[in-house]
């Protein structure tokens, strides 16, 4: 079977990336990118993003999770930490982080060290969550082989007989990260495919650096 794409072409015009229009802190450009992006519309997710690790095997994995709050500090996201991802992190923690924003043309990749959040911040995470949401945390052992959908079905259904009436638990094995930034690059589409690529640096003085990218 075979396809041909090579017909896939748009004209990006929707905006521009100049330095003279841009804050020092990176943080700052983000926050207003996903303003701009959610009141655009278009996006389901904006929070949406690609995480990539280096997997055990040796091999890069991305994945898409959804990051549920963003700091000076960085970027936080919550999975299982036995998963493998959370595995992957664990002996290697660099990872990219990329947001794409086709509404306006946009993407985002971070690259930095992701690291274990506080427990009471997962904790209070892991609160405000459904119910739902909370019992398939517990029973979930993320990333393994599993015999059936119907015998995970039925792990949920004796879970929440265990639990009924009662304020579930965070398990110990599920909790949030938070990806400290050492470089954020910013991708705006421009026409002609000259695209506007500017990238904040964190230099050893912890000061932000911008660098424009041939595109």
């Amino acid at each position: 079977m075979e396809k041909d794409l090579g017909h896939y072409r748009r004209n990006y015009e929707k905006s521009e990336l100049t330095e003279d229009k841009v804050p020092d802190n990176p943080i700052q450009l983000f926050q207003t990118w996903f303003y701009e992006v959610e009141k655009f519309g278009g996006v389901e997710e904006a929070n949406a993003m690609t995480i990539s690790t280096v997997g055990l095997d040796g091999f890069p994995k991305n994945r898409v999770v959804l990051l549920k709050r963003y700091t000076e500090e960085g970027f936080i996201f919550f999975t299982n930490y036995e998963s493998e991802k959370g595995r992957a992190i664990d002996k290697d923690p660099r990872v990219c982080l990329s947001f794409f924003w086709p509404n306006l043309e946009r993407q985002v990749i971070v690259k930095g060290k992701a690291e274990k959040i506080a427990e009471n911040l997962s904790d209070g995470y892991f609160e405000s969550r459904p119910r739902g949401s909370q019992l398939g945390a517990v029973v979930s052992r993320q990333s393994t082989v599993i015999p059936s959908r119907e015998a995970i079905e039925e792990n949920l259904r004796k879970l929440e007989f265990e639990w009924k009436g009662k304020e579930i638990e965070r398990p110990d094995y599920w909790g949030g990260y938070l990806v400290r930034p050492e470089s954020i690059e910013f991708w705006q589409g421009r026409p002609n495919r000259l695209h506007d690529r500017l990238r904040y640096r964190l230099t050893k003085d912890f000061d932000w650096i911008i660098e424009r990218l041939s595109p």
